[in-house]
């Protein structure tokens, strides 16, 4: 059987209002499924469903051929500041995934990886910019490995060339076995990217 985290119609509700419903949506190993949507269609809902951080209204999320352990699924948020402990410095969130493995992580490698200055490493997320801290937080997925990814927006903080070494990031990770959920405004990016797409048209 063929490892993949799918959804099963799901639906979400915001209070009394319908956001979606009867979505159904499969990504495989190693695959990418770019979601696509008007301002909001629900895409970061749907990512929070998969992502087990949000019951959905209706349906069901399965993990396909695998039994499902934390450090499975990475979100990327297209909100770094609201996922980052403000208390914490860049080295300790990017290495967090290997520290709670009780795992060794060579941190400025993997900043450097990301294109985030190893000087940064020190500082808190209030003492760099937003695409500084994007950058650890994409980091910190590439110490987790995790088998799938989910991407919110994850260029969204990003000028044109921090966002093709970011992709080309991210499709390494899909390159190495990785199934990938890709949400972005950016539709051309998506498509380019997707192997298939789902489109939610919001109510």
């Amino acid at each position: 059987m063929r490892v993949a985290l799918a959804g099963r119609g799901l639906a979400a509700r915001h209070g009394d209002t319908e956001v979606f419903s009867g979505v159904d949506i499969r990504v495989d190993a190693g695959t990418v499924v770019g979601v696509v949507g008007r301002s909001g269609s629900g895409k970061t809902t749907l990512l929070r469903i998969l992502a087990g951080l949000a019951a959905p209204a209706a349906g069901r999320v399965e993990h396909v051929g695998f039994g499902y352990r934390p450090g499975d699924i990475g979100l990327l948020s297209q909100h770094p500041r609201l996922v980052s402990n403000p208390r914490w410095t860049l080295r300790r969130i990017v290495g967090e995934p290997a520290a709670i493995a009780g795992a060794g992580c060579d941190v400025e490698a993997i900043a450097d990886r990301v294109g985030l200055d190893p000087a940064l490493l020190d500082r808190r997320p209030s003492q760099v910019s937003d695409g500084q801290l994007q950058r650890a937080c994409l980091g910190r997925l590439l110490v987790q490995k995790p088998r799938f990814v989910l991407a919110d927006e994850p260029t969204a903080m990003l000028d044109p060339i921090s966002t093709r070494a970011v992709i080309a990031l991210l499709q390494q990770l899909v390159d190495d076995g990785a199934g990938m959920v890709l949400v972005s405004h950016q539709r051309r990016i998506v498509e380019a990217r997707s192997d298939r797409l789902v489109e939610l048209d919001g109510r």
